[in-house]
């Protein structure tokens, strides 16, 4: 029977979701977009969602299934890959989400194409491809730690939700040792020479580590092809092996009934006398529209989702939707993320092969002779020329310097971390005296580092400098950055610390839900896609069985 298992080992498609079958084998859009089911603004569907990415196509994709009646409002673009995506990277600033924004606190943070997305598949569209789970550790870390928050839901909860969400994807690397220890459904994909270099490097440095995991497929999976090691997963995958909702969870979405309204930008959720929420107003064509519905579902993400929310203040909730504590938009979070990049004498083209080839959670959990608390993972990276570029300036080099490096770009290798850095209530998200082209307040993000988070950082640091010096590097540069946001609509036990409940429900508004990486307490170590889509699973899971007729209750 194991043989046999190993025989279909990541030849048998998931349960509940046909995406990798229903797209076309030879072109990269989605078929079902032309014949999508529409609704009118004045049909009361029984959910919107607001955003079309890691949380809201999952969200839409479950209960679309289950025959709810669903639209989500995405601001950005449908995308066709075939047509839309090229294979160069400022060609591919269409991808990320860049306007303005104001930043603040001690240390702010740069907002762009390292944590936010627009258009049908969010992010993920433009992410590396890694999606590690989070530890069980990451869900009390206040009880095991004594920093953060704990979770009011448990790893165990989201363990099923994981398993059927690397299927989707799906997921491919060796066995997992770290957090709860498991397999994936692909096999590890080959790793690259200069993979090959940080491997032996973290050896003799004493770091183990692992290939993958990331969500590319390893051999055919439908219609979606192998991957081909181009070396573009951070600009859109055009090949269409890596996992974005755009290809596993968008077409069978469609297939299903929902309709994804592209480049309708969300302005309000409104509310009735009896503080339920009634619909969404959007921004469409210049016009404004205003689409009813029994439920509303906001995931926007960390920085959009907050900004709604308080954009949405009426007589009733003054300082914004659901926010009467003064929660929303609180204990933003971002990963610090940190890179290193190596010389070598040969040439070892890092840009081939997924860039997180090999990976550690090693120094995932608090160590007390590290002298802080929790940790963080390492990950091979392979930033383009233009990334390169602006790596090498970051470490001071300019004019013929940084030539000379461009020169020299195919013999280095880079590694970074990303470090857990910890929920603070005054790192935030507010809104703006300032205005956008839509005339909406334009959000206001502030963020500043504890001496925790600076020691994490240093110490990583240290560590990727080590395993390079093992490997034999000639040479080191290094840039300090962050990476991904989660938090700003925190789940929680009591409306006096958090945005929403155990099942992503507001506490002050009964048929208003967030379903997006806002919602979490804490961030890990680890990339936190996959764990939104969890998240999500689950979020549909727990609707589907509190419907009572047409109605979520």
């Amino acid at each position: 029977m194991r043989d046999f298992k190993l025989a279909l080992k990541g030849s048998v498609g998931p349960e509940d979701n046909d995406s990798r079958n229903l797209l076309d084998p030879h072109r990269r859009g989605v078929p079902g977009r032309a014949t999508m089911r529409t609704y009118r603004d004045r049909d009361a569907v029984d959910l919107v969602i607001v955003g079309c990415g890691a949380g809201g196509a999952t969200l839409a994709q479950r209960l679309a299934r289950r025959g709810w009646r669903i639209v989500v409002i995405e601001a950005g673009p449908f995308w066709d890959p075939d047509s839309d995506w090229v294979s160069d990277e400022a060609g591919s600033h269409p991808l990320f989400w860049t306007q303005n924004r104001i930043v603040g606190g001690e240390d702010p943070v740069e907002m762009g194409k390292n944590n936010s997305g627009r258009g049908v598949g969010g992010s993920m569209v433009h992410y590396a491809g890694y999606a590690p789970r989070f530890h069980p550790s990451d869900f009390e870390t206040l009880t095991r730690d004594g920093v953060g928050a704990d979770w009011p839901i448990s790893y165990e909860e989201l363990k099923p939700h994981y398993e059927q969400v690397e299927r989707e994807l799906p997921v491919a690397g060796q066995s997992w040792p770290w957090g709860d220890p498991h397999g994936y459904p692909h096999g590890p994909h080959p790793v690259s020479g200069g993979a090959e270099r940080a491997w032996s490097g973290a050896r003799r440095a004493g770091v183990e580590m692992r290939v993958g995991p990331v969500a590319i497929t390893n051999g055919a999976f439908g219609n979606r092809p192998h991957c081909i090691y181009r070396g573009f997963c951070l600009q859109g995958c055009k090949v269409g092996a890596k996992a974005s909702p755009l290809v596993t969870h968008v077409p069978d979405a469609l297939a299903h009934g929902a309709e994804i309204r592209a480049d309708s930008m969300a302005t309000r959720v409104e509310i009735d006398g009896a503080g339920r929420c009634t619909g969404v107003a959007y921004l469409q064509d210049g016009s404004e529209r205003f689409q009813r519905a029994e439920a509303v579902a906001v995931a926007g993400y960390s920085i959009e989702s907050p900004r709604l929310l308080l954009n949405s203040h009426s007589s009733r909730f003054p300082n914004g939707l659901a926010n009467g504590e003064d929660q929303v938009g609180r204990y933003l979070m971002v990963q610090g993320a940190p890179q290193v990049a190596g010389r070598f004498p040969e040439t070892l083209r890092m840009y081939k092969a997924p860039p997180p080839e090999v990976s550690s959670e090693q120094f995932y959990e608090t160590d007390e002779a590290r002298g802080f608390s929790r940790g963080f993972s390492i990950q091979t990276l392979g930033p383009l020329p233009i990334g390169w570029a602006e790596h090498v300036v970051a470490d001071g080099h300019w004019g013929y310097a940084l030539r000379e490096y461009m020169r020299d770009y195919n013999h280095w290798s880079t590694l970074g971390v990303l470090n857990e850095l910890l929920a603070r209530p005054d790192n935030r998200v507010t809104l703006a005296d300032e205005r956008d082209q839509s005339g909406l307040p334009i959000a206001r993000i502030d963020y500043t580092q504890c001496e925790n988070d600076r020691l994490n950082i240093a110490w990583a640091k240290r560590k990727l400098e080590e395993i390079w010096e093992a490997a034999g590097a000639e040479e080191l540069l290094t840039i300090e950055r962050y990476a991904h946001l989660v938090g700003g609509c925190r789940m929680g036990d009591s409306p006096e610390s958090s945005v929403v409940d155990s099942d992503h429900r507001a506490w002050a508004v009964t048929n208003l839900f967030v379903a997006d990486g806002s919602t979490m307490p804490t961030q890990g170590s680890a990339n936190p896609a996959l764990t939104v889509m969890a998240l999500a699973s689950r979020l549909a899971e727990r609707l589907a069985r509190k419907r009572v007729g047409a109605t979520p209750v």
